[in-house]
């Protein structure tokens, strides 16, 4: 049953969004899938009504797949395979540290939490969404969760995101896999502006059956600065100042460096066989999905 049209289900999404939101699902490459039923065909046999193919008999097997038929043509018993149906596991983990508080990146990352986790729910998928602040307090967690009705858990959880803090988005990967059971996909939703080694951090959302789709949010001044004459610039996370003179000076020289880090990232995740995109916080969600995502294959 679809939420009612004649009020806002949301305060993220309109209702009109949200309806074709309803209608897409998330294009995972499906090489990691878990053993419980879904909806996604794995090429092991399993316990759908799909037919797959047949094998020889083997002491231990379950006679109820028998094909009788065939053993009294041939007076030799075959088993009866099946494809499996599996479930992915939808991992959404949040940045809601100080520096995504800029220039509504956040914003857009809880209206994508949302997006995401309503995909997920709509196909039976196991989703849960983690949001991170700072070392010393837990971070929020909701799921795993599955079926539309839990669409409305998953959009309180999310409408309710607070920023501010400031963990590393390494290190929040590490804390969730302390507590995370199960392969699939990780969606990450973070400027990924940070001192940390995302190397090692996204080694190990492989090595656990988890495909990267890391989408990095950022301000459209981190993008375009429009900067001028002397200037001092404060990392709002760990309060390190930089002064700098002549600043116009130097914003090749960022451009640069921001395109190099922007090209490492996407090899990180291209190696590991995940995705990664990045876009502005200036982009709406409309453009984000129908646009940028669906273009590039990550729905579908």
């Amino acid at each position: 049953m679809s939420p009612p049209r004649s009020t806002q289900f949301s305060t993220l999404i309109d209702n009109a969004t949200l309806a074709r939101i309803e209608r897409l699902r998330i294009n995972s490459r499906r090489r990691f899938t878990n053993r419980s039923r879904g909806e996604h065909l794995s090429g092991k046999g399993g316990s759908s009504t799909e037919f797959s193919d047949y094998r020889d008999y083997v002491e231990g097997d379950d006679v109820r797949f028998v094909d009788w038929n065939i053993f009294s043509r041939l007076h030799r018993p075959y088993l009866k395979l099946y494809h499996h149906e599996e479930e992915v596991h939808v991992v959404i983990l949040v940045d809601a540290s100080d520096s995504m508080m800029f220039s509504d990146k956040l914003l857009r990352a809880r209206q994508l939490a949302a997006a995401f986790g309503i995909m997920g729910l709509l196909s039976n998928e196991r989703v849960s969404c983690w949001s991170f602040n700072t070392a010393d307090q837990e971070p929020a967690r909701l799921g795993p969760l599955s079926g539309r009705g839990n669409m409305r858990a998953m959009i309180d959880f999310v409408e309710h995101i607070e920023g501010g803090g400031d963990l590393p988005v390494d290190r929040c990967i590490e804390v969730m896999l302390n507590r995370h059971r199960g392969r699939g996909i990780v969606i990450l939703l973070s400027d990924l502006l940070t001192f940390g080694d995302l190397s090692r951090a996204f080694n190990l959302l492989f090595s656990r059956g988890l495909e990267i789709f890391a989408i990095q949010i950022l301000a459209p001044e981190e993008i375009e600065p429009d900067v001028t004459g002397n200037a001092r610039f404060i990392d709002c996370e760990t309060d390190l100042k930089l002064d700098v003179t002549a600043a116009s000076d130097l914003l090749s020289i960022y451009n640069e460096h921001r395109l190099a880090y922007t090209r490492v990232i996407e090899n990180l995740c291209s190696r590991r066989n995940g995705r990664f995109l990045t876009v502005s916080s200036a982009d709406s969600l409309m453009d984000m999905l129908f646009d940028q995502l669906m273009r590039k294959g990550w729905i579908c």
